[in-house]
């Protein structure tokens, strides 16, 4: 025979019960708000990284415009000077960079322009049709990146995702929306929806 329950412990397992379900409930949306650094690193200028490649041109020396890619230490390796760090730098600083190392008994006045030849990837996981690494257009939006990934699976979470950005050498991850913009090396994780 089961010993009754009073209804002061019927009270108690029904609360423990119901704040056990908000503790999991909780635990379970993970949510991480996009930290401030997100929406200020894509007003600033472009920082580059390694599997960036660079159009380097330096203006009447055929020798030494090109294209050249950032190695994955954050170098770049070019002629006459070496390697030349490039890692979170702006092209405006790498250009001033490789001109004052041309001029160190090289080049009297180099005139050194830099572009963006091809962007490095970035990374889309979870609940998509098709997961993987895709080359990065300036301008994409976390909707785009999901477009080219193959679009959400049948269990996607369809309103925010969780991105994964290096800012400033400190890797932040956050939720954004949909329509807010990616960068470069930026990793997208869609979620699985609870309901």
């Amino acid at each position: 025979m089961k010993p009754a329950k009073s209804p002061a412990m019927s009270k108690a397992t029904t609360l423990l019960a119901a704040a056990m379900t908000s503790v999991m409930l909780a635990g379970c949306s993970g949510y991480h708000p996009a930290p401030k650094a997100f929406h200020e690193a894509v007003m600033l200028p472009y920082r580059v990284d390694a599997g960036d490649r660079l159009r380097i041109t330096v203006f009447e020396q055929t020798g030494l415009t090109g294209n050249y890619t950032i190695d994955q230490a954050g170098y770049i390796a070019f002629p006459l000077i070496g390697s030349v760090p490039a890692r979170g730098r702006t092209l405006q600083e790498l250009e001033g960079m490789i001109a004052a190392s041309l001029r160190q008994g090289y080049l009297r006045d180099p005139d050194v322009s830099i572009e963006i030849d091809r962007y490095r990837s970035f990374f889309v996981l979870g609940e998509v049709g098709q997961a993987g690494q895709y080359s990065y257009v300036a301008g994409m939006t976390v909707q785009n990146a999901i477009a080219i990934a193959g679009g959400y699976s049948a269990r996607a979470n369809q309103r925010n995702v969780d991105i994964t950005r290096n800012i400033n050498g400190e890797i932040l991850t956050g939720r954004v929306r949909i329509t807010d913009p990616i960068l470069a090396g930026d990793t997208i994780y869609v979620r699985e929806r609870l309901f």
